[in-house]
């Protein structure tokens, strides 16, 4: 009888360690599959730029009530450099002061060149205006750029590169805003890298791990590696349980990390482990479980060829509200129970990770034919859950590729979400490839409590060319044909203005009053009435000479309405 039961605790252990073990063998992935995953080969010499032949044409600057986008990739004048592309945009924004923002992306100083290089820039203002030194490291090729920071507001780029098939990571980091950067640190790696730094409180409070695809490792069968002194050095390399790849890294308000990626199991893979923040620990990954999102992550599709639809992304809710703790994934998919080629899904666990509910499909398009792709989210501080994505709804014709901006946020913990509103013109995403037939694999963004930050690529000038887009959710959020169901309404002339504008107001009822000019951010720089008063019409008068040219948003609550209007001041 002993015996029987010792080779019955055999046999549950061999069921139980043997799908981990063939985890990280990746035995799900098909030969053909893993010639297909993007490897990234410096394969055209590089040629440098040559100044006195570089021609400009006027960078897009598209503003609009609750956002506006602005090219990153621009000369000292602030204009486009024709010629040239960027994509695969990352994006680091300071949480101790949000007007320094810094994007990295993938610079190919000539669209007839596949010769790739770190690009960067930086803005000091929010994002109205950037500057684009150039090149992280001139002539050396660099792709895949990731960037993040720590609770300091230092910034950290982490960048690709190959020699003789040898795929290396190095980690550069910025003190000064991403004005200038040290020379990097040797962080392993390998093709299609991600990383996350932990900004909280506890024992990893500055820990910066990056993850990998393991077949194109430079410490195989290692895919991940962890740096516990502020980037100063990593460790070496040790292995993930589930093997994800084509993902992204959270960590939760308690310090534990969440991978997700495509891997062993259907759906998206999540991986976690709680004691990666310990210091000294011999990092260990609990179970894997699997979010189903409905679909799969597909590459080589002919709306991106040579890319990826998007990667899986994976947040946590790190709020003090009703969410702590949450962790969301969500990913453009090819769907598995009707026939679409990309929907935006979403999935929530509420448990940590172990399990996640069923999908929610967050595009409302009623077509099955259109493609929503490129698929972003992030979390904010206070819970909000920001989600961007590419969609063709618009497109003139069934087929087309055409594709424009689109954009929806939950303040419920993914319970309902707001209409999908778009922030973008069509634009041709088959336009400008530097010899390369994609516009990257990713997109990027970071939510604070006021709104997203979000960092993009797009041909709206006819190139692929990176772009900065603010967004505020609770005026791009707002279905505009409800905006006003109730008779609370709101005008202001002259708009534009130039030394004073009068503002109308009509409340529904009585009740507190508030009228202010807020800046695109939604942050006031204003307050003009601050009151209760009776239901009735009421005008105001605005001027400010100290306030500088520019686009502002008159935003007037009225007990549980509201109104916002945007207003132009002139020069």
């Amino acid at each position: 009888m002993k015996n029987f039961s010792t080779q019955v605790l055999i046999f549950m252990a061999i069921l139980l360690i043997g799908p981990l073990a063939s985890y990280n063998q990746n035995v799900r992935i098909p030969a053909a599959q893993k010639a297909r995953m993007h490897q990234e080969v410096p394969d055209q010499k590089y040629q440098a730029p040559s100044a006195e032949t570089k021609k400009t044409s006027p960078a897009p600057l598209l503003k609009s009530t609750g956002f506006f986008t602005a090219q990153v990739n621009v000369d000292a004048n602030g204009d486009n450099i024709l010629g040239d592309a960027a994509n695969e945009p990352s994006i680091a924004v300071d949480p101790t002061n949000p007007n320094h923002i810094v994007i990295g992306w993938r610079q190919f100083d000539d669209v007839n060149n596949n010769f790739r290089q770190a690009g960067y820039g930086y803005s000091t203002d929010g994002g109205m205006s950037w500057t684009f030194p150039g090149v992280i490291e001139a002539g050396i090729f660099r792709s895949d750029p990731v960037l993040d920071f720590d609770a300091e507001g230092n910034f950290y780029y982490n960048s690709l590169t190959s020699n003789s098939g040898v795929y290396t990571c190095k980690v550069f980091k910025s003190t000064n805003g991403g004005a200038s950067w040290d020379l990097g640190t040797e962080a392993r790696g390998g093709d299609k890298q991600w990383m996350t730094i932990d900004r909280t409180t506890g024992p990893g409070s500055g820990n910066i791990y990056s993850f990998w695809t393991s077949y194109f490792s430079s410490c195989q069968p290692g895919f991940f590696t962890r740096s516990a002194n502020a980037g100063e050095s990593y460790e070496n390399c040790v292995t993930v349980t589930g093997s994800p790849y084509w993902g992204t890294m959270a960590v939760g308000p308690s310090g534990a990390l969440y991978i997700a990626g495509v891997g062993a199991l259907e759906g998206i893979t999540v991986a976690k482990s709680i004691n990666a923040q310990t210091p000294g620990s011999t990092i260990s990954w609990g179970y894997p479980s699997s979010a189903d999102v409905d679909g799969n992550i597909v590459g080589q599709d002919p709306i991106n060829p040579v890319g990826i639809l998007g990667q899986a992304n994976i947040d946590v809710d790190c709020s003090n509200g009703p969410g702590r703790g949450n962790v969301y994934v969500m990913a453009s998919v090819a769907r598995q129970s009707v026939t679409d080629p990309a929907d935006v899904m979403f999935a929530k666990s509420t448990d940590g990770g172990l399990t996640f509910g069923p999908a929610q499909r967050l595009n409302t398009d009623v077509s099955t034919s259109n493609y929503q792709w490129f698929g972003t989210m992030s979390v904010a501080p206070n819970g909000r859950i920001d989600v961007i994505w590419l969609d063709t709804r618009d497109a003139p014709y069934t087929g087309s590729y055409l594709s424009a901006l689109y954009y929806c946020y939950s303040d419920n913990q993914g319970q309902t979400w707001s209409i999908n509103k778009k922030l973008s013109e069509l634009f041709d995403p088959k336009v400008g490839y530097p010899q390369q037939e994609k516009m990257g694999d990713y997109f990027d963004m970071v939510s604070d409590d006021e709104g997203a930050h979000l960092a993009w690529a797009n041909t709206l000038n006819g190139e692929q060319d990176v772009y900065y887009t603010h967004i505020i959710p609770t005026i791009v959020g707002l279905d505009e044909g409800l905006l006003n169901p109730d008779p609370l309404s709101l005008s202001c002339y002259p708009n534009p203005f130039r030394d004073q504008t009068t503002i109308r107001y009509q409340i529904p009822e009585d009740c507190m009053v508030k009228v202010a000019i807020c800046n695109l951010y939604g942050a006031e720089v204003s307050v003009l009435v601050d009151k209760f008063q009776p239901t009735g019409s009421y005008n105001v008068a605005f001027s400010d000479e100290l306030l500088p040219a520019g686009f502002y948003l008159c935003r007037v609550s009225a007990g549980s309405h509201n109104e916002t209007s945007r207003l132009v001041k002139l020069k």
